[in-house]
């Protein structure tokens, strides 16, 4: 029997399977941060394809920090009526939906948001520094802000009827921003130790765990390492994942990366160890060694093509969840296909134009998923072979100025 087609319980949840998408960019909403019927049609194909949990792209809880154009974002109720249609797609296929909830801080490309905040005004390296500006130092009335706005954000999932959240902290985003050294050189109690810089996302997990009722799923995105001399180190990061389990935290995705080191897009690939390519995920062997230390779920997203090696995964102990994210963007009934015995047809490469100065910005790992997401938010077949170039040209005629000026984000998802 195949691992993956196992069932699986969270609070009062159950996961038909082990197949969860990991976050990706949609970039489908409005200026204004609004779902709409394409968020509906994209998560319903995704959902009849037999997955067992979509993890949502990353959304926003403060409309003024975008970390890109298209992001939806829940402040109030606003978009209530709509969330409800969202989450009851996932219902009616038994598919259990985490909405990702996010702040970018620093991380913010110039000229998408009046400002950018972060634990201390770090700039960017220079390669990264023409595309994202130097933030300014939150104030600590500002980070209990903050704080209170994810509780809000994820109360209002709940309402919608979502089974749960998970809170970003990976991928060099706010959170992340302040676990590592390199990012955070406050001296308050937001700062210093790994206590301390622990303490805004410990926060955040007590105030949603308040906000929302007891069978509510809160999950974390965390980093495995950040890739970068000077950063958050590994026992550091074994002292975050302890914490944050004792605190009650129900499932840990394990990433890594940071957009000044994206390890999160397999971009380390080529230095991996031939162990690990063998059993294909990324941050697999970390998954092993995090394992003896908590209790929680874990989920390990990237690099999983073959059902054995999803499969070796689970038996292994190391993960309880199977993390998949570009393959669906391209086979949208890949969890039925897997649990039947297929393995990934699609391996996606990394996106090029041809163009040298947007293969640089790598705005491709953005527009073409977006592309693919819309059709399928469409009604319509994704096309793995949709031309990089093509999709290129058709953003460009309405965001030429945009592109010129880098302001288009380069997050990339594994």
């Amino acid at each position: 029997m195949s691992q993956i087609a196992d069932s699986i319980q969270i609070r009062n949840t159950t996961f038909k399977n082990r197949i969860i998408k990991g976050a990706m960019s949609e970039a489908l909403a409005n200026h204004d941060g609004q779902p709409n019927d394409l968020h509906i049609g994209l998560y319903e194909a995704w959902a009849k394809g037999g997955l067992g949990c979509a993890i949502t792209g990353n959304v926003m809880v403060n409309i003024a920090a975008k970390n890109e154009p298209g992001v939806v974002a829940i402040e109030t109720e606003r978009d209530l009526a709509k969330l409800q249609q969202w989450a009851a797609v996932g219902k009616k296929y038994g598919m259990v939906q985490l909405i990702q909830l996010s702040h970018p801080g620093r991380q913010c490309p110039k000229g998408l948001n009046k400002e950018t905040v972060a634990p201390s005004a770090v700039p960017f390296s220079p390669m990264l520094a023409t595309m994202f500006g130097t933030p300014r130092e939150l104030k600590h009335e500002e980070i209990l802000d903050i704080i209170q706005r994810f509780a809000t954000a994820a109360a209002i999932c709940e309402k919608a009827g979502f089974e749960g959240v998970q809170l970003h902290g990976a991928h060099g985003y706010l959170i992340s921003q302040f676990l590592s050294p390199l990012t955070n050189k406050r001296t308050d109690q937001w700062g210093g130790s790994i206590e301390n810089r622990s303490r805004f996302l410990l926060e955040i997990y007590k105030a949603v765990r308040a906000a929302t009722s007891e069978n509510f799923i809160i999950s974390v995105k965390l980093n495995s390492a950040d890739f970068q001399r000077g950063g958050i180190t590994e026992e550091d990061v074994i002292t975050v994942f302890k914490a944050i389990d004792a605190a009650g935290i129900d499932l840990i995705e394990i990433s890594g990366g940071t957009y000044e080191a994206p390890a999160m897009a397999g971009a380390k690939a080529e230095s991996r160890k031939a162990s690990t390519i063998a059993r294909e995920a990324y941050f697999l062997e970390f998954a092993e060694k995090i394992r003896q230390h908590v209790s929680c779920k874990l989920m390990v997203t990237g690099g999983f093509r073959t059902v054995a090696g999803m499969n070796a995964a689970l038996a292994s102990g190391a993960c309880d969840f199977i993390g998949i994210a570009r393959p669906l963007a391209v086979e949208t009934d890949l969890t039925n296909r897997l649990i039947a015995g297929n393995d990934v047809r699609y391996a996606v490469n990394q996106i090029k134009t041809g163009i040298p100065m947007v293969d640089k910005m790598a705005i491709m790992e953005i527009i073409w998923y977006a592309a693919q997401f819309k059709a399928i938010g469409q009604g319509k077949k994704p096309n793995p072979k949709l031309s990089p170039l093509l999709v290129f040209l058709n953003y460009a005629k309405g965001n030429i100025k945009a592109v010129m000026k880098g302001r288009v984000n380069s997050r990339k998802s594994a």
